[in-house]
């Protein structure tokens, strides 16, 4: 169970083509996507968008209709979940509240024929690596909801899987713990070496632990990449609004470029319709007076709202073509004003090194 030896084991999964209906809805639609052998991915999409399936048909438990899944160079859509020696964690974590904290740990190495002696040293081995150690005696109903969380993992990964897959584990916990757990896990799969499927709704838990995403939007893949890719360079619009906060202002092409209103954002770019993001942290209120030059878009528009959120404020701007543009900005001494009060004119710049372009409707 040590890191050298999960992270010899580690393999990596191919998908191709993979397909899977329920009547004349497809959950999937022929998938194609490739995980690392080593890496944390993770499938990341509303509800009801194929994630969950898709992982499901990973581990085992639905068959596709069509398609191939492969651990390194072995097919296994066909091979039953027992057999794919992969460690699961669910959503519920699923473990025995009739059993202590070692025996559901051991629960694995037992089913496999491991020697009390062993099962026992793993178990140990396994609770020290998710920092519960002595902890083996308690019961479940004894453990915090993060507490049985760690139990889930250890349980999982104890007998040295290939492939480890999650099913939204985190999400049956309050804020302040998901997120101290989000960073335990990473640094747990940084130790461990296993390659890793994480299945979430969490935009903001996807971007902290993944090393790339898998973007997932009606039974299809809309985009994998890096978690500062997907951020600052989304495919499409769905990914830049699933993907953080944005507004999308939409761009027509003029003699010079791509503009908004009277104003360049960004040269031509042949055969599609453009659309301008903005996201809200990256934007700042300039001097009444500002205008645009080669450093800053200079928006013109109506501040209809403010809202203190504690570490940052949301400020609501009407911009003078009736689209409300949202942005953040923080609460320290050191912080710039919101330039105006409730109703008045504003004036908001946007640096062009953010400046994100994706497809979209022109008007």
């Amino acid at each position: 169970m040590k890191a050298s030896t999960l992270s010899d084991a580690a393999l990596p999964i191919a998908i191709r083509d993979l397909t899977k209906r329920y009547g004349p809805v497809y959950a999937l639609n022929a998938v194609d996507l490739d995980v690392h052998s080593g890496e944390f991915l993770t499938l990341l999409g509303p509800s009801g968008s194929g994630k969950t399936t898709l992982l499901m048909a990973i581990a085992g438990f639905n068959r596709p209709d069509s398609g191939s899944i492969k651990f390194g160079a072995e097919e296994v859509i066909l091979k039953p979940p027992h057999k794919r020696d992969v460690g699961m964690v669910f959503q519920s974590y699923a473990l025995f509240p009739q059993m202590s904290v070692a025996d559901n740990i051991g629960f694995p190495l037992k089913l496999r024929g491991v020697g009390a002696p062993e099962r026992a040293a793993r178990v140990e081995e396994a609770l020290e690596t998710v920092q519960l150690g002595g902890f083996g005696a308690r019961g479940i109903d004894q453990l915090s909801g993060g507490q049985r969380q760690r139990v889930a993992l250890a349980r999982a990964f104890v007998f040295g899987p290939r492939i480890l897959l999650m099913d939204e584990p985190l999400s049956a916990l309050d804020k302040k713990l998901r997120e101290r757990m989000q960073i335990e896990l990473k640094h747990l799969h940084r130790k461990l070496g296993v390659t890793t499927v994480y299945v979430t709704h969490d935009q903001r838990e996807a971007l902290t632990m993944s090393d790339r995403i898998a973007v997932i939007n009606d039974g299809q893949l809309v985009q994998l990449d890096a978690p500062e890719v997907i951020y600052n360079a989304p495919a499409n619009a769905f990914v830049a609004d699933f993907i953080g906060e944005s507004t999308m202002l939409p761009l027509t092409r003029g003699a010079s470029g791509l503009m908004y209103r009277d104003q360049k954002i960004a040269e031509t770019r042949d055969g599609e319709s453009w659309s301008l993001v903005v996201r809200p942290e990256r934007l700042f209120f300039a001097a009444q007076d500002a205008q645009s030059d080669d450093n800053t878009i200079v928006l013109r528009g109506t501040l209809r709202e403010t809202v203190f959120q504690g570490e940052s404020e949301m400020a609501l701007v009407a911009l003078d073509n009736g689209i409300e543009l949202a942005f953040r900005f923080g609460t320290g001494a050191t912080t710039n004003s919101t330039g105006g009060g409730l109703g008045e004119q504003v004036a908001v710049g946007l640096n062009r090194k953010d400046v994100i372009i994706i497809p979209g409707e022109t008007t």
